[in-house]
C-alpha cells in the first residue's frame, strides 16, 4: 500500500499493512528511498459491540458580541448536540441540533429579564446582524458525501487499516509524523516542519474518540499525548459532567499564525478506563484579552459503539 500525494491525501497507513504485507512503502520523490516498517501481527475482525461507531457531543461557546440594549447589556451562550454514526465499511452520517441560546450567567439573566426577556435576536447590542433563538432546532441528520473511509492524520484508512496502527507510543508517534509529511499535490499544502508536533498532538487526541481504533491504539496515543511538546499534565480533574479523568494541557500557539496576538490553550480530560476522551475545551486570548471566536467547550457524552440507527439528536 501507498501513500498518494493527491489533494485528497488517499489511504495508506504507514507501518500498518494487511497481515499478507511484509512492509509498506511509502510514496515518495524518486529521489527519496521508500521507508520500510515491520506490519503488526494483530488480527482483524469485525466490531462485535455495535453496528456504529458513535460519539455524542455537547458543544457550548460564548457569542462573541452581546446583545441588548443601553444599559441592559448582557452575554449569551449558544450550545449545539452534534452525533457522528460511522459504520465498520467507512460510510458516516452526521447530525446536529441547535439547543437554543440562554444567558451566560445569573447577571446576565437579568440584564435580558430587563431588556424584555426577547426569545430572538436579528442585531446584537452594537448594531451587528445576528440570527439567534432560545427554542430548540428541528435538528437534521443527512450520509456524508465523499469516499467512505476513516480518516486518520489526512489519510483515508480502511477498518482492517484502523485496527493495524501501532500499538505502541513511540510507534503509533512515528508513524503519525511520516503521515503528516506526507507530500501533498500542492505545493503551499505541505505542512511546515514547525507544524508537525502540532499536527501529531491532534492527532493523538482525535484517535481518542473519533474512529473505532482499538483500547491499545487509544492507551499508545494517551501515553504518547504527555511526550509532544507544549503538553503538560494536570493531574485527576472533571468535567463539567462531573466525571473524573486525566488532564492535559496543551499550547496550540504557532510559530507561522496570522496573528501573533493570538494565544490559545486546550485542556482535554480523558477517561483512563475506556481511554476515550471526556472534554476538551479552547481558551484563546488576542492581545491579553479574551478572544470568544476562539473559545468552546466539547463535552462527550457518548463514545464508541451502538447498534442505534443514526437519526436527529434527541434534546439533553
Amino acid at each position: 500500500m501507498k501513500f498518494a500525494t493527491t489533494s485528497t491525501r488517499p489511504l495508506t497507513a504507514i507501518g500498518v499493512g494487511l497481515a499478507s504485507v511484509g512492509f509498506i512503502a511509502l510514496s515518495c520523490p524518486p529521489s527519496t528511498p521508500h521507508l520500510r516498517l515491520a506490519a503488526t501481527t494483530r488480527s482483524v475482525t469485525s466490531p462485535a459491540e455495535g453496528a456504529y461507531w458513535h460519539t455524542r457531543t455537547l458543544w457550548k461557546s460564548t457569542h462573541p458580541r452581546q446583545l441588548g440594549s443601553g444599559s441592559n447589556r448582557y452575554w449569551v451562550e449558544e450550545q449545539r448536540i452534534s452525533e457522528n454514526w460511522t459504520s465498520p465499511d467507512g460510510r458516516n452520517w452526521h447530525a446536529y441540533r441547535e439547543l437554543g441560546t440562554r444567558p451566560k450567567s445569573a447577571a446576565d439573566e437579568k440584564a435580558w429579564r430587563r431588556d424584555g426577556s426577547p426569545a430572538r435576536w436579528s442585531r446584537t447590542a452594537e448594531g451587528t446582524t445576528v440570527s439567534l433563538s432560545t427554542k430548540p432546532s428541528k435538528g437534521r441528520v443527512s450520509l456524508t458525501k465523499g469516499p467512505a473511509v476513516f480518516y486518520v492524520a489526512d489519510q483515508q484508512l480502511s477498518y482492517e487499516e484502523l485496527q493495524r496502527l501501532p500499538a505502541d507510543p513511540a510507534g503509533l508517534r512515528s508513524w503519525i509524523e511520516r503521515a503528516v509529511r506526507v507530500p501533498r499535490a500542492e505545493p503551499d499544502a505541505k505542512v511546515p516542519e514547525d507544524a508537525v508536533d502540532g499536527q501529531v498532538t491532534r492527532v493523538l487526541t482525535e484517535l481518542l474518540h473519533m474512529v473505532p481504533v482499538p483500547k491499545e491504539v487509544r492507551v499508545a496515543a494517551y501515553r504518547a499525548l504527555p511526550t509532544m511538546p507544549g503538553v503538560r499534565s494536570l493531574g485527576k480533574v472533571k468535567d463539567t459532567l462531573g466525571r473524573t479523568g486525566e488532564g492535559f494541557s496543551i499550547d496550540h500557539t504557532q510559530p507561522r499564525q496570522k496573528d501573533p496576538k493570538i494565544v490559545a490553550t486546550s485542556h482535554v480530560i480523558i477517561d483512563t478506563g475506556t481511554m476515550s476522551l471526556l472534554a476538551k475545551e479552547l481558551k484563546s486570548t488576542r492581545g491579553g484579552k479574551p478572544f470568544l471566536n476562539k473559545t468552546w467547550t466539547e463535552t462527550m457524552l457518548q463514545v464508541g459503539w451502538t447498534d442505534d440507527k443514526p437519526s436527529v439528536p434527541a434534546l439533553p
